[in-house]
């Protein structure tokens, strides 16, 4: 599976590289304080704010500023893969994050679907990322790390929210679950940056702080996030990156959540400009985590 390097002869450390998904900036409230205006402003108000590329948007523009740009889609045949690979490699994408089939498929028909993504990407030479999401062949978690162990060389991106809210992951015990998933952070190489609690696949995480009143669901993000940055500081090279992109919905696809604003409308729960700026912070925290944690004696760790 070819990987996310820059490319340009320097001998930099792997680091985190933080993007923007476009969805976030989609059917802004008025309220927002996210960027308006023609797609120009939009994307020069983003590289303003930090982030270093996009998921979506205007790839020409992307070039002009600097700023990177990958791409999404869904993969449901595995014919489908190579033509879709081209497809992404020809608008020069750096990678794409893919929903794979409708999560009915049997063992047989998830490993013909990874192979075919996975010859496709070695071909084109472009990262394809599986998307841990519902209603795909890794909405199960217990049939995700079976897939890896018959496929060892997928790559994922991680939306977490899916999992942690749709296999309602504290109902048990959180961290026999997350050691069981280890093989799957072993390979995240890409975020789609989201909070969920047990109930709610997308809510308002305040100011993000470790330990927050009521907001346990944050700090287990957190272990998740950091498990898998662990395990892309295991095997990364000097150059390479893993992307985290905060991913915000809209409340027209049941995401961000309504309420009553008391004057006989409803209003967003959150800002999701300001909520992804948050969730970025906790990325690169998690990411310093995960460097800390892999420098101390591994009898320390335990």
């Amino acid at each position: 599976m070819p990987i996310h390097n820059t490319n340009d002869g320097t001998m930099r450390a792997p680091y985190m590289r933080s993007d923007l998904n476009m969805g976030t900036l989609a059917d802004q409230p008025e309220n927002s304080t996210g960027p308006k205006g023609d797609a120009a402003t939009v994307h020069a108000a983003i590289k303003a704010a930090g982030y270093q590329g996009l998921q979506g948007g205007d790839r020409d523009l992307c070039r002009k500023l600097g700023l990177g740009w990958t791409s999404g889609g869904r993969i449901n045949l595995p014919s489908e893969a190579d033509a879709f690979t081209k497809s992404a490699k020809d608008q020069g994408a750096e990678c794409a994050t893919l929903h794979v089939g409708w999560g009915m498929e049997s063992d047989l028909e998830i490993d013909r679907l990874v192979s075919a993504i996975l010859n496709a990407s070695e071909k084109h030479g472009v990262p394809l990322y599986i998307e841990t999401h519902r209603a795909t062949i890794t909405q199960d978690q217990w049939r995700t790390v079976k897939l890896v162990e018959r496929n060892p060389e997928v790559r994922f991106n991680a939306d977490y929210s899916h999992w942690y809210t749709g296999q309602e992951m504290v109902y048990g015990d959180f961290k026999a679950k997350c050691d069981f998933l280890e093989p799957v952070f072993e390979r995240v190489r890409f975020f789609h940056g989201r909070i969920g609690n047990p109930s709610h696949i997308q809510v308002d995480v305040k100011d993000g702080a470790r330990g927050g009143e009521g907001l346990a669901f944050v700090d287990h993000f957190r272990e998740m996030w950091t498990r898998s940055c662990m395990g892309f500081l295991r095997s990364a090279k000097p150059g390479d990156y893993i992307c985290f992109n905060p991913e915000l919905l809209q409340p027209a696809i049941y995401y961000a959540r309504l309420f009553p604003d008391g004057k006989g409308g409803f209003v967003e729960e959150t800002d999701r400009w300001q909520q992804a700026l948050v969730l970025t912070r906790v990325a690169q925290e998690s990411f310093a985590d995960a460097k800390q944690r892999l420098a101390k004696p591994i009898a320390a760790r335990a």
